[in-house]
């Protein structure tokens, strides 16, 4: 099983699929929401998931995968879950699929 670190230094080798999404956190909104920027300009408040909470710190500017149908039968404000953190922005640079949020 992977541990923590390797899950948000390594970026997925395939390109994203439609429902993850790159974005930038613009602001913490408590309870383990954060409020997402997407290259397009769309807004999204993404609440993170479950293995990264107490155990992964996000700071605003930083870059998060959003996945966007995690919320999307719940008809509430949620519009996406954190799956994943970059913390090694070096190495996500590098992969073909980054240039959709820079």
């Amino acid at each position: 099983m992977s541990t923590l670190d390797d899950l948000t230094s390594a970026p997925p080798e395939s390109p994203l699929l439609g429902s993850l999404m790159i974005g930038r956190i613009s602001q913490a909104q408590g309870k383990y929401l954060f409020t997402c920027v997407f290259p397009s300009g769309e807004i999204v408040l993404a609440e993170l998931a479950q293995i990264f909470r107490g155990k992964a710190w996000l700071r605003r500017g930083g870059y998060v995968l959003v996945d966007r149908t995690a919320f999307e039968d719940r008809g509430n404000k949620i519009e996406g879950q954190i799956v994943n953190v970059v913390r090694n922005e070096k190495a996500w640079r590098k992969m073909d699929y980054w240039y959709v949020c820079s």
